[in-house]
């Protein structure tokens, strides 16, 4: 099945046409091109498609190129155009302060401030506050030794959990699979805890709580194959990646995820923000989904379900009634992480399999 968002390519920097979009049927996301792709690179802008080939990097970033905070202030280390494909390496999310020989006692003089190493920010050309930053996840893999912890005070449970706790996970290059232990294998499925754009602040914000600008959103559904949209804040974007997980149930109850450092080669495009989203958005070839966060799980579950029922009624032609019923009968809430304190997150996916004409 093919995806319902196609961007028109761009033939150099400048702007050269009108943007086309490939609207199939009533299923058409309405986020049009802002700036187009380059011609002649073989790579062709929007939602990935599943089992494609992923496109050659044209930038690449190492994984000494981080931060730890959210704002404007902090300087891009990268500058691309629209329609780039960019491939960076992560740190774990404890910048390497737990290391195989890690003990849970050790835990508790973890530094919280240099949680979240995040690779950036790039800044995209023509992104302009009001836009959208359509980030598309093209290919994600473990690169090295990974870890899941129970950190006092720290979880979903935290007042039941009160020990530290920890252990290792050792992950081969192309793993699928992991030994929780002797009885027990989990499917690796790495995906990016944070990404984001960048707030319309100077102040040095904690990348602990998901955000209007995204950040640590730990929504195991953003991997390989899925575009995410950001509503840009700040000129150029200044999107960053990173607390990259090689696991993760919906939730995070525990706190953590198998945290490990990985590969990620990813596009980004400015788009024009047609339905005026205010929180990440994120599609595949089998849904389209809505992000809300908020301090508790049922009011970040209406905020999504409000934004799915403005979705459907902008690109379906649905009353707010019949949209309203319709996240009834079809949609998915799911608790994508209850631990990123102050803010909780939600996510609401559609079925496109639904709508007739695709």
């Amino acid at each position: 099945m093919r995806k319902t968002n196609r961007y028109a390519r761009r033939a150099d920097r400048a702007v050269v046409g009108a943007a086309l979009a490939f609207l199939l049927g009533a299923a058409a996301c309405r986020l049009e091109p802002k700036v187009a792709d380059r011609s002649g690179d073989g790579v062709e802008p929007g939602v990935a498609e599943q089992g494609a080939a992923v496109p050659t990097p044209e930038f690449t970033l190492g994984a000494e190129n981080t931060h730890a905070r959210w704002s404007a202030t902090i300087p891009p280390v990268l500058t691309v155009p629209s329609g780039a494909v960019v491939e960076v390496r992560t740190k774990e999310a404890s910048d390497g302060q737990v290391v195989e020989s890690t003990e849970a006692a050790e835990l508790a003089d973890l530094d919280f401030g240099l949680i979240h190493p995040l690779t950036g920010p790039v800044y995209v050309e023509g992104a302009q506050p009001g836009d959208v930053l359509a980030v598309t996840i093209h290919e994600i893999e473990v690169e090295g030794w990974g870890w899941a912890t129970i950190i006092p005070g720290f979880g979903f449970l935290a007042d039941e959990f009160t020990e530290p706790w920890i252990r290792g996970f050792e992950m081969a290059p192309g793993a699928t699979e992991v030994a929780f232990n002797e009885r027990i294998t989990i499917p690796l499925a790495p995906f990016a805890g944070v990404m984001g754009v960048a707030p319309a602040t100077d102040s040095m914000l904690v990348t602990i709580p998901p955000r209007a600008n995204g950040g640590n959103m730990d929504n195991r559904h953003m991997t390989a194959g899925t575009t995410v949209y950001f509503p840009v804040q700040v000129e150029g974007a200044l999107f960053s990646v990173g607390d990259t997980h090689a696991a993760q149930g919906d939730g995070e109850v525990s706190g953590t995820a198998i945290e490990a450092p990985m590969r990620i080669v990813y596009q980004v495009e400015v788009v024009e923000n047609s339905r005026g989203i205010v929180e990440p958005q994120y599609e595949t070839d089998e849904y389209y989904a809505v992000t809300g966060f908020a301090p508790t799980i049922d009011d970040a579950a209406r905020k999504a379900t409000r934004y799915m029922i403005d979705y459907l009624a902008a690109e379906h032609g649905l009353t707010r009634e019949e949209a309203y019923v319709l996240c009834s009968l079809a949609g998915d809430l799911k608790i994508s992480e209850t631990v990123d304190v102050p803010h909780m997150l939600v996510s609401m996916h559609m079925p496109k399999s639904i709508f007739r004409g695709r």
